[in-house]
């Protein structure tokens, strides 16, 4: 033991081999609110993929993440009744976080464009145009609200998603795009839903529903993002059984995000 302890000392620090960057683990940073390891680990992989779509859409994942955090955009209570999402508060946008965020956008839509080009089949690039307008549809709804400019992007990301699932059903992660879509549009009152079925938004809550499950059970990288999602619909269905069970996963996976742990003091108010 002591001889493999002196000759891990004599290798030095500098010989100490560096892991390769990993995606995944800038995702579990990311849900840990650990948004500038996560930065790293995501500018890390750029360097060593530096053709791939993956990185910059998770580079942009990371800064509307961020900027959601310091808003308090994802508080649950602003979506359960639609009265509150229709009233919640205007926000304060940093334009820096919006420049670097449309900059990772345009990037990694310019290397997926160029892979599909060459293979129109490529499933990764196809994800990456899925997540890059779910995170348009995302900032227009919860920083902006641009209701409709986030419908359209809604929309499009449902096209990439739907051409990705038909060569790809086990590509898990792009089920959230095709279930966001469905639960909105379905939750619309009927005349509404009448409307946008016409300008071509189709809406089923339960398939919606059915299809954020398996991102949320299946997906890769936006499976937490998924039940943060499902949390939200369970609460609107007034199924407080089932929230609280993805809130306490959610809490005990990522005891760095107070957000679980505060959304299970609303369900479960201390007695006074």
């Amino acid at each position: 033991m002591i001889v493999l302890l002196l000759l891990v000392v004599s290798l030095g620090a500098g010989e100490v081999e560096v892991p390769p960057a990993s995606l995944d683990y800038g995702y579990r940073l990311m849900y840990n609110l650990d948004f500038a390891r996560a930065q790293k680990e995501f500018t890390r992989w750029q360097e060593e993929h530096q053709d791939d779509p993956l990185g910059p859409v998770s580079e942009a994942a990371g800064w509307l993440f961020a900027e959601l955090n310091r808003l308090e955009a994802l508080e649950a209570q602003f979506f359960i009744k639609d009265s509150s999402f229709a009233a919640r508060r205007k926000l304060s946008p940093d334009p820096a976080i919006r420049t670097r965020l449309d900059a990772a956008l345009q990037r990694a839509e310019d290397r997926a464009r160029r892979r599909l080009e060459s293979n129109p089949k490529d499933l990764d690039a196809l994800f990456a145009m899925t997540l890059s307008a779910g995170l348009k549809a995302d900032y227009a709804a919860l920083i902006e609200k641009r209701n409709l400019a986030a419908l359209r992007y809604t929309r499009q990301g449902s096209y990439w998603a739907d051409k990705l699932l038909a060569l790809d059903p086990g590509y898990y992660d792009a089920y959230l795009a095709m279930g966001i879509g469905r639960y909105i549009v379905g939750s619309q009152p009927a005349p509404l839903r009448w409307l946008l079925r016409l300008g071509g938004f189709s809406g089923d809550k339960r398939k919606g529903i059915q299809e954020l499950e398996l991102t949320a059970q299946r997906g890769r990288f936006l499976a937490p993002f998924a039940r943060i999602l499902l949390a939200i619909a369970y609460l609107r269905e007034k199924d407080k059984t089932r929230a609280r069970q993805l809130l306490t996963g959610l809490r005990d996976e990522f005891p760095g995000n107070p957000l679980f742990a505060r959304e299970l003091g609303r369900l479960d108010p201390s007695p006074r």
